[in-house]
């Protein structure tokens, strides 16, 4: 009776060792695609690395404050925001080089990460997501353009 008992905690055992080991392999092979820097690390991006500033908010969230050369695509049409779709990152993908890091952000931090994993299947390798935004960003005392 004893030895069926281990048997069966055996199967039981080797059984969740093998899924254990599945799944990590699995979210091994499964990259972020980019990397998300906090407003210090942006700063600082900015100021030595050449990178591409890209700014995901709306015209008027734009135009009202941002990060000096920052370009602006809008990645979605929120709020009030009318804009065509052809006019929105998905479209204008082709005006972020290739060639350089490309720094992203919005006014928090979510429509960047939606813009960056876009970049990110679009092929580009170089992506980071500034956490917190442009709030996060004025928080720190670090300039706009207004």
């Amino acid at each position: 009776m004893n030895k069926k008992y281990l048997m069966y905690f055996g199967a039981i055992l080797l059984f969740l060792l093998i899924t254990a080991l599945f799944f990590s392999m699995q979210k091994k092979d499964i990259p972020s695609g980019f990397e998300n820097v906090n407003v210090d690390e942006a700063r600082g991006m900015t100021e030595k690395d050449e990178v591409f500033i890209l700014d995901v908010r709306t015209p008027a969230e734009f135009n009202s404050s941002h990060i000096q050369g920052a370009k602006l695509i809008p990645v979605t049409n929120s709020g009030e925001l009318n804009l065509n779709p052809d006019q929105l990152l998905e479209a204008r993908i082709n005006e972020v080089p290739r060639d350089k890091k490309i720094l992203v952000y919005c006014r928090t931090g979510h429509r960047s990460i939606t813009a960056s994993n876009l970049l990110v299947v679009a092929g580009y390798s170089d992506v980071y997501n500034m956490e917190g935004g442009i709030t996060a960003w004025t928080g720190a005392g670090y300039p706009v353009v207004s």
